[in-house]
């Protein structure tokens, strides 16, 4: 008898529109080592035991609400590679019912030396969402605490295996918002052949109230957002970029 796989999950939405294609079903996982200077759910950095669900659990929820959120289910976080059995199991569960399964992950924990349990869960996965937070290793870790070697050895190992992919970037003024950084991000993109789409996210300031309900400095503040155009006009050159190394 297999004993149970429990996760700890932080919440789980219905309907939601951002978290992969079509009206989604979203669990966010509690626990993340990350450390985004812009990250909108602090409330789920922590690796406390929070809310206890099975697969079965968790399936059950979305068998509730599937006529709504007919996209499939998304699991977030928190970062979801650090409950890898979990979301295997759940992800499993829901490609034997034909539910579309995405893992929006940071691809933080990914280890090329040793793919056995990352390819076990990306079996079961129709599609990654990866967050790619700088392009810049040492401006990442000032960003995040952490290095950019695994996240960017993950996009090129997925585009290795063919596994299709939503590449997620945020566009901070001042950070991310420089002419240069996003044209390597394009450059890096370029060679990869298993970008679905590129989401490039304007930076915002609308979590300020829940750090402070938390008690947290924002580190961000004073900061302004950025505007749509100035996202677009990111996004523009990041394509201009791939397209530009892609014609070499």
């Amino acid at each position: 008898m297999v004993d149970c796989i429990f996760g700890n999950i932080h919440s789980v939405e219905s309907c939601g529109t951002v978290d992969g294609p079509g009206i989604r079903f979203v669990v966010f996982t509690q626990g993340c080592p990350l450390r985004c200077q812009y990250c909108h759910n602090p409330d789920t950095w922590d690796f406390k035991d929070n809310q206890k669900f099975s697969a079965d659990e968790i399936i059950k929820q979305y068998e509730g609400v599937k006529e709504f959120c007919a996209g499939g289910i998304t699991v977030t976080g928190g970062e979801p590679l650090c409950q890898m059995d979990f979301v295997t199991d759940l992800f499993k569960k829901a490609q034997e019912r034909n539910i579309h399964t995405a893992l929006d992950t940071s691809g933080l924990l990914f280890n090329k030396n040793d793919t056995g349990k990352i390819d076990e869960l990306l079996k079961y996965t129709s599609l990654v969402l990866l967050d790619i937070k700088h392009i810049d290793e040492e401006e990442h870790k000032k960003l995040t605490g952490h290095s950019n070697k695994n996240i960017l050895e993950f996009a090129k190992y997925l585009s290795d295996i063919n596994k299709p992919m939503w590449v997620r970037h945020v566009v901070v003024p001042g950070i991310t918002y420089k002419e240069e950084y996003l044209k390597r991000l394009g450059q890096f993109l370029a060679p990869l052949r298993n970008i679905k789409a590129l989401d490039v996210l304007p930076y915002h300031d609308m979590a300020i109230p829940k750090y402070e309900n938390l008690g947290i400095d924002y580190p961000l503040k004073g900061i302004p957002p950025l505007s749509h155009d100035e996202a677009l006009k990111a996004r523009n050159i990041i394509i201009s970029a791939i397209k530009e190394e892609r014609n070499k």
